[in-house]
């Protein structure tokens, strides 16, 4: 059970804070129960949510640690996935669906790296990248430089300098 203070990710959400932990009643069909819930802060977004101590309907896991988050930042220049693609729009988003719902940093540097893969293929051809593309994209980045962000404890405007400077050493 996370406690207050602590930082998590919560499902599509991303990184928030536990504000308290709190005993609420709820009903029962015809009987009153009582259920600890959550007051979550997003920390990349406004609002408050209350969610469940015990759902399992929505991911919820610590952020990776400072050393994690270096490591797999190590790890970028090794990886190489593949532009994604599929014969309908549908089939697109589900296939971008799944890699969110891993609900890992390595599935999102994948599903971020695919997509710049394909904006560059579509851009060597003068075209521009479908908007299914740019969302999930968007999406992506979002959920992995916030998460990146709290685990390096860093600005999330800085996480993107702070990986290409990495990778730039790397090379140098």
């Amino acid at each position: 059970m996370f406690q207050a203070g602590d930082l998590l990710v919560y499902g599509t959400t991303g990184v928030c804070r536990v504000l308290s932990i709190d005993r609420r009643q709820e009903r029962v069909g015809s009987t009153r129960q009582e259920r600890l819930y959550y007051q979550l802060k997003p920390i990349y977004q406004g609002g408050l949510i209350y969610t469940p101590v015990d759902n399992d309907k929505v991911s919820m896991r610590p952020i990776i640690s400072r050393q994690e988050a270096e490591d797999l930042i190590s790890e970028i220049p090794t990886l190489h996935p593949a532009a994604c693609r599929a014969s309908t729009t549908q089939a697109l988003t589900q296939q971008y669906q799944a890699s969110l719902r891993q609900h890992n940093c390595r599935s999102l540097v994948e599903l971020a790296m695919s997509i710049h893969a394909k904006r560059r293929q579509a851009e060597s051809q003068n075209r521009r990248l479908g908007m299914v593309d740019e969302r999930y994209l968007k999406q992506a980045e979002l959920l992995l430089f916030g998460e990146l962000a709290a685990a390096l404890e860093i600005p999330y405007e800085a996480v993107q300098p702070y990986i290409a400077d990495r990778i730039a050493a790397v090379h140098s």
